[in-house]
Parts: C-alpha cells; sequence; structure tokens
C-alpha cells in the first residue's frame, strides 16, 4: 500500500487557478476518488491557498496524475509526492511550514476539520488515521515549543500589531480603516478578531459594505469620514488614491473636538496621510516605513522559528514512518494468523468428529482441542510475526507483500486448485 497527495497551491498557483483546481462538492469528491478500484482511503484539504488531494492504495501516482489531467489546470501548478514526501508535507502543512504566512495559525484548524469532514464522508482508514492523527499533534507541538506564530509579516497585519502596541490594546476600541481595496481587506482580516469595533470607509460605498460583511465591520459612507475620526481610537489608512485622502486641516479640526490623542497608521503608497499631520499636538502618525521594519524583524524571528519547527518535524516524521511500518506488518500478521484460524477451526472440528465416532466422547472435548491449537499456533507463528516487525521497521516490504501474498491478503488470489490434483501429486511424490 502507498500513500500520496497531489498539491495545487499558492507556491505555484494564483488564486485563480485553485479556484479552479476544486469540482463539485466535498463529499461528492471523496466519492469519486474511492470509487477507483486501487484507492482504499482519501482525504481533501481545500483552503483558499491550496487543493490537496490524499490517497492510499496502489498505483497512487499514476491515479493522481490521471486525476490531475481531469482538473483542468495546467501541469505547471500541480505537484505531486509519494510515501515519505507526503507524509512529509503533510507535517509541514499543519505545522504553518507551507503557508503564504510562515506560522499561521489557521491552518491547522482547516486539517482538522478536513479530516472530520473525510472521516464522516468514509475516506479515512487505518493509515490516514495515524496520518492526519500525527499531522495535526505535530502542528500543536510546534506551536508550543517554538514562537513560530508570533509577530505580523503583512504590512497590514503589521499595523494592526503596531496599534495594538500603542494603544495598550485593541479590546473594546473603535478603529477606523480608510480603503477597501487589497491591503485595506489585510487589514480588515487581521483585526476582525481583536473584539474591537472596525469602520470601514471607502470611496465607493459598496466595496466597503462587501468588505464590512465578510469581516463583521461596519461600512460608512466615505463623507463621514471627519465625524468617525472624532470617535474612533486609531485610524489606519490604506487606500490607492494618488493624492492625500486625510489632511492636516482635517485632523487639526478633529483634534480640537477630541479630549484625548489619536494614532494614525499610513500604509498606502502613495501616501495618504499629509506629512505636517505629525506637527499636531496629541498625533501619533505612523508610516509605511516605520512598519516595513516590523514586517522584516518579526519575519526574521519566524524564519528563524522555522528552523526549530523543522527539527521537530524531522523527528515526528520517523517516528510516523516507524508508526506505519509496524501498520503494514501488523497487516500481514493479521493476513496469517486469520488463514490460521479458518483452518484450525476445520481442523478441530473434522477431529472431533474422528473422535466422538470411533471414541464415543461428547462435545466437552473441544475446549481441550482448542486449546491445544491455539497453544500449538501461538508458539509455531511466534517467529514470523516478530521476524515480520523487524522486517517493517527495517524497510523490506518485500517481506511483507510475500507474507500477504500466500496467506491470503489484499490482492492475493489464490488460483483454484481441485482436491484430486493434490491428492494425485502427493501420490506421485511419496515414496
Amino acid at each position: 500500500m502507498e500513500i500520496a497527495n497531489l498539491v495545487v497551491s499558492h507556491r505555484k498557483a494564483t488564486i485563480k487557478e485553485i479556484e479552479r483546481a476544486w469540482h463539485g462538492n466535498y463529499r461528492t469528491l471523496i466519492e469519486r476518488v474511492l470509487s477507483h478500484p486501487n484507492i482504499k482511503e482519501c482525504a481533501v484539504l481545500l483552503t483558499c491557498n491550496r487543493v490537496e488531494v490524499y490517497i492510499v492504495g496502489h498505483r497512487t501516482e499514476e491515479i493522481l496524475k490521471g486525476f490531475a489531467g481531469r482538473m483542468n489546470v495546467s501541469e505547471r501548478i500541480v505537484e505531486i509526492h509519494r510515501d515519505d514526501k507526503c507524509l512529509e508535507h503533510l507535517l509541514r502543512v499543519a505545522a504553518g511550514l507551507e503557508s503564504m504566512m510562515v506560522g499561521e495559525d489557521q491552518i491547522l484548524g482547516q486539517v482538522k476539520e478536513f479530516y472530520r469532514l473525510s472521516k464522516e464522508y468514509g475516506g479515512i482508514g487505518d493509515i490516514l488515521d495515524i496520518v492526519f492523527s500525527k499531522a495535526i499533534n505535530v502542528g500543536k507541538k510546534v506551536r508550543n515549543l517554538t514562537e513560530i506564530g508570533k509577530g505580523s509579516v503583512s504590512i497590514g497585519s503589521a499595523a494592526v500589531e503596531l496599534a495594538e502596541k500603542t494603544l495598550g490594546t485593541l479590546r473594546n476600541r473603535k478603529v477606523l480603516i480608510v480603503g477597501a481595496g487589497e491591503m485595506g481587506t489585510l487589514v480588515a482580516k487581521a483585526i476582525a478578531h481583536k473584539e474591537c469595533e472596525v469602520f470601514i470607509a471607502n470611496r465607493t460605498y459598496s466595496t466597503a459594505e462587501t468588505l464590512a460583511e465578510e469581516t463583521g465591520a461596519n461600512a460608512i459612507e466615505f463623507n463621514q469620514l471627519e465625524r468617525y475620526m472624532v470617535g474612533c481610537d486609531a485610524v489606519i489608512s490604506a487606500t490607492a488614491a494618488p493624492h492625500y485622502v486625510i489632511r492636516k486641516k482635517t485632523v487639526k479640526d478633529v483634534m480640537k473636538v477630541r479630549n484625548d490623542r489619536m494614532l494614525i497608521i499610513d500604509i498606502a503608497l502613495p501616501r495618504d496621510v499629509e506629512e505636517q499631520v505629525v506637527e499636531i499636538p496629541g498625533v501619533i502618525l505612523y508610516t509605511i516605513d516605520d512598519l516595513r521594519e516590523i514586517s522584516r524583524e518579526n519575519l526574521k524571528k519566524r524564519m528563524e522559528e522555522a528552523k526549530k519547527a523543522e527539527r521537530i518535524i524531522s523527528e515526528e516524521l520517523d517516528h510516523l514512518k516507524m508508526m506505519l511500518k509496524d501498520i503494514k506488518a501488523t497487516s500481514a500478521i493479521c493476513s496469517m494468523y486469520s488463514c490460521a484460524e479458518e483452518i484450525k477451526k476445520q481442523e478441530i472440528l473434522e477431529l472431533y468428529n474422528k473422535l466422538a465416532a470411533k471414541h464415543n466422547i461428547d462435545e466437552s472435548i473441544l475446549p481441550v482441542l482448542e486449546d491445544f491449537a491455539n497453544s500449538f499456533l501461538k508458539k509455531y507463528l511466534r517467529k514470523p510475526t516478530v521476524r515480520l516487525r523487524v522486517a517493517a521497521r527495517n524497510g523490506m516490504p518485500e517481506v511483507i507483500e510475500a507474507i500477504e501474498y500466500l496467506f491470503g491478503g489484499e490482492d492475493s488470489e489464490l488460483p483454484g486448485i481441485k482436491n484430486e490434483e493434490i491428492k494425485k501429486k502427493h501420490s506421485e511424490t511419496s515414496f
């Protein structure tokens, strides 16, 4: 049995290409993959930055290549990993090392949710159960033992972090975001869980409304900017305007009404806030230059922590591989014991019938025969059992496959042989 995955992610694909890679609803996709005769297990991970399909079975790479061809996406953006590379990739994903923002927390929750869904829809078996459980535990361990998730790495999230540090906390504060474009969206999403009241102003009100709905904020008309600046603790401006949108006179008028200081963070290029605003008493003004340094320092710290995370992943990957080897050995051992158990039952019944016919014994002898057969099989199969586990741990899959074939494991049907043929061959070779 092999494990492999197909990956379409932000590393090679655009957001539109990732969206095109997704076809049908989750249940339908799981069922379609599982309908393939060589696939035993399946799990799918879908986020805004990735589409990943994990399968367990035979001829996995070939199947995934065929699946990729039907996804109507370019080969350029598709990655396929098998066995150890597949396992390592999932551990890295859960740890946040494969995220667009290294160390982000959201991906771990997404891995948990899609693991749950895949299990609900029948895609998770023994192997993927162990693999995804390990990935989730590794994700938690990396976050507990490193500071990989500490510090913002985008200008938008850095602006929110700076506002929080300057004001002490954003909880129960009021924040005004000016601009609902790409940068304003980053700010709105970064601040969405800070338990503060957020207002979004934009030249096109409908755009502000859309972003407000997505992030739980409040949209306001752009001509109400000055009024809301009076009541907000922080203003983060992020428009794409070619001119100033917040001038010195406006801020001066606002400060005449306010009784406390006001924080303004300008992350626009070109700048949104007139430079002379910094001259007004009680105004704290930060620009994108201040934030770039914060972002660079935080990213540097995260990359240092990422090295610690990789060491954790390396150790946990070795443990996971050992667990999967034990599963393969257990599967072969079960095939061996199941075959022996079936023969044991038949032979006990046959022996009992002979003894009953010749020696007039009753069914009370059956437990004795059962104990004898169990003891015999346990001792007889002990050495093969131990050696199978050793073979699995030492990377000898051919031994496992041979046992599964010999004892009727998966994909190992025996050709029909009539009893008469066996008796004839036996008589020919006997002395």
